[in-house]
């Protein structure tokens, strides 16, 4: 039987969508053997203690549906940490549990974004902002943020800014920029948050990998915020179990019982041995945290000194687990993808070209690198870096 074509199917937001830089270049590593610094993941299982808490929960508690919005355990433990480490007053109600920071996205956009909303963002940007706002009928506006310091002005945001603006989607400490937003931009967006009626949706995934002493300030925490922000989370991030998709989403009890109506026809609910084993590890102490942010930092500075003795000149990384490589200020002659491209042949290196962060004004001169690996790792992809370099002149 002959099965009659069909004409273009599926929605244009995804048909004409290609594979994600992520998925392609890890793709590429794997088909290579190359040292994969591309997609962010750390190397290693995650805290020993967390994946016994979780598999004692399998085997000794529930496995069938928990409640849709979360367990209260996990509800109650996000706005304990919060409260510890951030000052902010959530309650447990104000917090919905979702399978992982993306779909705290996707279920913030479906619930707050009406046909013909303007979404406000910030590029570079994580690459799921985009079509989720489009897929959600928002209208993308785009502000392109200039190297290398990145800096949010008033100028941008108010020519970006119209009568049909609605949401503010940000992402602070910023993948892949590696930059943390300083206190007078925060207030500057708060303000225009304020005065223009914009709800702020904050991917705030980086905020536990801060480096070099600077503290992350949540946007929810500034004059008029608490009441228009969606303060986003994820356990992946905070505890290197990034395969756990397990994050959560925080506002007011208004914009709360939206986006939990929008998340019942996601995923409705996160398997609950992960999440009582989050809600043990989010109550540990300080110290932990502290001894986190160190390994990752100390990471970050082994990669980066690596690849200056190299003749690599190397962008601050404030945060996150990324730093990025300047191709003209090592006197590179080549654009982002190509040298990507090629050291993944030539190297045996996977990175990741910034212009897939940029949607509307590429910024091809910058190559983004993922340290959170071991010693070792790292250091093979250091000699393995500094040879290509040599063949370039």
């Amino acid at each position: 039987m002959t099965i009659p074509a069909l004409s273009s199917p599926g929605h244009p937001v995804y048909r004409d969508m290609s594979t994600t830089i992520f998925e392609h270049m890890s793709a590429r590593a794997r088909e290579t053997g190359a040292i994969n610094l591309g997609q962010g993941f750390p190397e290693g299982p995650g805290p020993r203690a967390m994946l016994q808490a979780a598999a004692d929960a399998l085997l000794t508690r529930s496995s069938q549906y928990p409640p849709m919005s979360g367990l209260p355990e996990l509800r109650s433990a996000v706005a304990g940490h919060y409260a510890r480490h951030q000052q902010l007053d959530l309650s447990p109600q104000e917090v919905i549990v979702t399978s992982g920071a993306t779909e705290a996205i996707a279920a913030s956009l479906l619930a707050l974004v009406r046909p013909g909303d303007e979404v406000l963002m910030l590029a570079p940007l994580y690459d799921a902002y985009l079509p989720l706002v489009e897929r959600a009928g928002g209208v993308a506006k785009v502000v392109t943020l200039a190297p290398p310091d990145w800096r949010v002005t008033r100028a941008l945001l108010e020519a970006a800014i119209t009568p049909r603006t609605r949401i503010l989607l940000m992402n602070n400490p910023v993948n892949p920029t590696g930059i943390v937003l300083r206190e007078s931009e925060l207030a500057l967006l708060a303000d225009l948050c304020v005065t223009h009626d914009l709800i702020a949706l904050c991917d705030e995934v980086w905020e536990q990998t801060v480096y070099d002493g600077i503290p992350h300030r949540p946007l929810m925490a500034f004059p008029g915020m608490r009441a228009r922000t969606v303060k986003i989370g994820s356990a992946g991030k905070i505890f290197s179990v990034t395969g756990w998709k397990v994050g959560w989403m925080c506002a007011a009890p208004p914009i709360a019982t939206l986006l939990a109506r929008a998340h019942q026809f996601l995923t409705f609910t996160t398997p609950p041995n992960l999440q009582w084993a989050v809600a043990q590890g989010l109550s540990w102490p300080d110290a932990w945290f502290d001894r986190q942010r160190a390994v990752y930092q100390a990471s970050r500075d082994r990669l980066a000194a690596g690849l200056a003795a190299a003749g690599y000149v190397v962008q601050p990384s404030g945060a996150t687990w990324f730093l990025s490589i300047d191709l003209p200020a090592s006197a590179i002659a080549l654009d982002d993808m190509t040298f990507c491209d090629r050291i993944i042949d030539e190297a045996g290196v996977a990175a990741i070209p910034m212009s897939a962060f940029c949607p509307q004004s590429p910024v091809t001169h910058l190559v983004r690198l993922c340290f959170a690996k071991a010693d070792a790792t790292l250091d093979q992809a250091i000699a393995r870096l500094a040879a290509f370099r040599t063949t370039l002149g």
